[in-house]
């Protein structure tokens, strides 16, 4: 299920040849979440695991949910387009780009607004990417404790411990400079992922005649479902890379092709994935989907992805802090730390990344329900950065160049979206604090 996310499907193809990201600088990071490797493989090995919880959304929002997994791959898709539309100037025969990230979309737009803050929509983009870059660090956080709880259940070892044994594998994020090393050991694990995805679905497979499309209800809690599209939009969001990722395209005129045909390969294995899990286990579906494995191999399907999550949690750990070190710490330049084969952490950086480690820590002992904080990260900034805002940027600054009909499948993209993030985060709140 990992290769279907959007951004990797097919995306080697159009890129430029010999082309690599810019290792991350004070300015870039400001500008934007950059890594070692293409934004689309950073955002690859964020997302998938995760679409090991979409079984669960799917068994609470029945037949609707089945619609909105395909109608949020054409949402997000359309949305995609229109945000990169936004990187051209207004002139309709050159369309010149002339801005080169979602913060500069947002800076523009802004532009004006607020003439005593002329940085204030930067810092709104950051904000809420350092917000979903944190929701992300918990995420993995919550369900390596889940994991390797459920592998060592046999020894009645409480949660509490499952969760400081991970967080004590993590502890050398702190002094991270380099993904590189990182990257190698979690693309092993991305491909090991990738075999335990299709072992769940064959396994579906030979239990199809056991399957009874009764387990998918018609009718469904309205908090339920709610909670369900924020997961289910948060599996899709890639908005904030695609700025840079048509920008490395050696032909850019086959972005809209290539993003169409990878949000519709993405919808495709991911509505596969999760049907054949829900018919095969109806409303025994786990939120963590391989907890429905028979308990003979479980164990090492858990262990597999134990490794993946402890090893992705530093692409977006790493991210987060470059934004909130290059934001909070400008004029830091002298290094007071210094370690073997390191650059070397000023005392201010370790104190950002112990807090923002330990941050995420708490949140994942607070919430430890893994459907129910995506859902929220879901409907807080997924639907922010992949809804509202590329509609609302794209109203402003194309207006003149729209038709009818374009204005107004904006307009109801933006309102749905605005009426989904709030009602979503409302009930994802409620039922946090019920759980807690």
């Amino acid at each position: 299920a990992e290769e279907c996310d959007p951004l990797v499907v097919g995306t080697h193809l159009f890129l430029k040849r010999g082309t690599k990201a810019p290792a991350p600088s004070t300015t870039q990071c400001c500008r934007g979440v950059q890594d070692e490797s293409h934004p689309a493989q950073g955002h690859h090995q964020c997302k998938g695991i995760f679409v090991l919880g979409l079984p669960f959304a799917l068994v609470r929002s029945g037949y609707v949910g089945l619609a909105l997994m395909v109608l949020s791959a054409w949402v997000c898709n359309h949305t995609g387009r229109i945000l990169v539309a936004c990187l051209r100037g207004s002139d309709s025969v050159l369309k010149v780009r002339v801005r080169h990230s979602y913060q500069d979309i947002v800076e523009v737009t802004c532009k004006g607004l607020w003439a005593k803050w002329p940085g204030v929509g930067r810092w709104m983009i950051n904000v809420a990417q350092v917000t979903e870059l944190l929701m992300t660090c918990t995420l993995y956080l919550v369900v390596s404790s889940s994991l390797l709880s459920d592998t060592l259940s046999g020894m009645a070892v409480p949660r509490l411990m499952c969760s400081l044994v991970s967080l004590m594998f993590l502890l050398p994020c702190l002094l991270l400079t380099d993904l590189r090393p990182v990257s190698t050991f979690s693309l092993l694990c991305s491909l090991a992922h990738i075999l335990i995805s299709l072992l769940v679905m064959l396994y579906c497979l030979s239990r199809a005649n056991s399957w009874s499309w009764s387990s998918l209800p018609l009718s469904v809690d309205p908090e339920d479902f709610l909670v369900s599209v924020g997961v289910i939009i948060f599996s899709y969001t890639s908005q904030i890379f695609l700025p840079s990722l048509e920008g490395s395209m050696e032909d850019r005129g086959q972005f809209n092709a290539m993003l169409g045909w990878t949000h519709g390969a993405a919808c495709i294995m991911k509505t596969m994935f999760s049907l054949l899990a829900v018919l095969t286990w109806g409303a025994e579906t786990s939120e963590v989907i391989t907890d429905n494995l028979p308990s003979n191999f479980r164990p090492l399907v858990n262990m597999c992805l134990l490794a993946k999550a402890l090893l992705s949690y530093p692409l977006p750990f790493y991210s987060a802090t470059e934004i909130l070190q290059s934001c909070l710490l400008t004029g830091e330049h002298t290094p007071h730390f210094k370690y073997a084969g390191g650059r070397g952490l000023s005392c201010p950086a370790l104190l950002v990344r112990g807090a923002l480690l330990m941050t995420s820590y708490l949140l994942a002992l607070l919430v430890p329900r893994f459907s129910l904080l995506m859902g929220l990260t879901g409907s807080v900034t997924g639907s922010a950065m992949s809804l509202i805002l590329p509609c609302l940027l794209h109203l402003r600054l194309q207006w003149g160049r729209l038709t009818a009909r374009e204005r107004l499948l904006d307009v109801c993209i933006l309102v749905l979206g605005a009426i989904c993030s709030v009602c979503g985060v409302i009930c994802s709140v409620r039922r946090l604090v019920e759980g807690v």
